[in-house]
This record gives structure tokens, C-alpha cells and sequence, in this order.
């Protein structure tokens, strides 16, 4: 098996839209709205053009992936740390861990390593049966919750990646 980690480009936007598409498919049979549960491929290929997306492929196929939003991006997270946005594990390799994979090599490899970010936020929907709970097994935490007009409220969440970082993070943002 060859797993390969890599960052898109508008060019895989097929592929993108097909894996957006099943992953969440389930949520959306819910009644949840996320933007990437009625993606089409205009709207994908703009995504890939504005935001960083990295994948996991598996002997060729997308079966994984996370989207990364900068506070300096045109959709910025709320706190001014990078901001996980799409996220998806196609249902096809459910118990694979491909979902968990993805992340935490989002999480040392680009958010750690590359941007030495203290801290990353993503959103989530409080309706969502347990979506919540697996973020906090992965070590975010629960920080606000927010109506965006979606039809749900949004629970935002934080994770720590570097507790030294974090704290000077959080001193510098309190002189501001």
C-alpha cells in the first residue's frame, strides 16, 4: 500500500469534488449544512485556488483530506490561528484511520514544522452527533459557539499544538 501526503492544486479538483462529495454525504443526510456537502466543481476548483488543501492518496486514490484557512486569507478562522476548514474521510475507508492520518500530518508537518503555529481552531456543527466528541479525543477543545446563519450553530474549538508558543501567543494577544 502506498500512501502518499501532498498538497492540491486546482488541478485535482475532480478528484477533490468526488471525495468531498461521499465524505460528506452522511452529514448532509443529517440536515447539516457545510459548505462542501453541496460543493460542485466550480466551487472546488475556486476552494483549491484560495486556500492550502493537503491530501492523502492511497495507491492513487483520495481518501483523505484538510483544508487550511489563514488568518490573513480571504476566510479567516476566529481567533487569528490557521483554521482547519473542509475536512474529509471518504465512507469508503471507514476504520482505515485515514481521516486521523491526514491531520496529524497537517498538524506537524505544515502547521508545526513549516508555520510554527501555537494553536489551530476549526468549526463544527453542535447538532452533529458526535463530531464534537471526536475532536475533543483529538485534543481540541470547546471554545465558543456562534450562529452563522447555516441553519446550525457553530462550536468553535481549539487545539494546542505548542504550549511554550501558546502561551506567548496568548500574552502578546492580550497587549493587543
Amino acid at each position: 500500500m502506498n500512501q502518499v501526503f501532498r498538497q492540491l492544486t486546482p488541478d485535482d479538483n475532480h478528484a477533490y469534488l468526488e471525495l468531498m462529495l461521499a465524505a460528506y454525504a452522511p452529514i448532509k443526510a443529517l440536515g447539516i449544512h457545510f459548505d462542501a456537502a453541496t460543493a460542485d466543481l466550480a466551487r472546488v476548483t475556486h476552494h483549491l485556488a484560495e486556500h492550502n488543501v493537503y491530501a492523502l492518496l492511497v495507491d492513487g486514490k483520495m481518501v483523505s483530506s484538510v483544508t487550511l484557512r489563514y488568518p490573513w486569507g480571504p476566510l479567516p478562522g476566529p481567533f487569528g490561528l490557521p483554521h482547519i476548514g473542509w475536512f474529509g474521510a471518504h465512507p469508503d475507508y471507514h476504520g482505515h484511520g485515514y481521516g486521523k492520518k491526514i491531520q496529524d500530518w497537517v498538524e506537524q508537518e505544515i502547521l508545526v514544522k513549516q508555520l510554527k503555529s501555537p494553536a489551530v481552531s476549526l468549526g463544527t456543527a453542535t447538532s452533529h452527533p458526535w463530531l464534537k466528541d471526536m475532536y475533543v479525543k483529538r485534543g481540541f477543545q470547546p471554545m465558543m459557539e456562534k450562529d452563522l446563519g447555516k441553519g446550525h450553530i457553530t462550536l468553535f474549538m481549539k487545539k494546542i499544538l505548542d504550549p511554550v508558543a501558546h502561551e506567548k501567543w496568548l500574552a502578546k494577544q492580550n497587549l493587543s
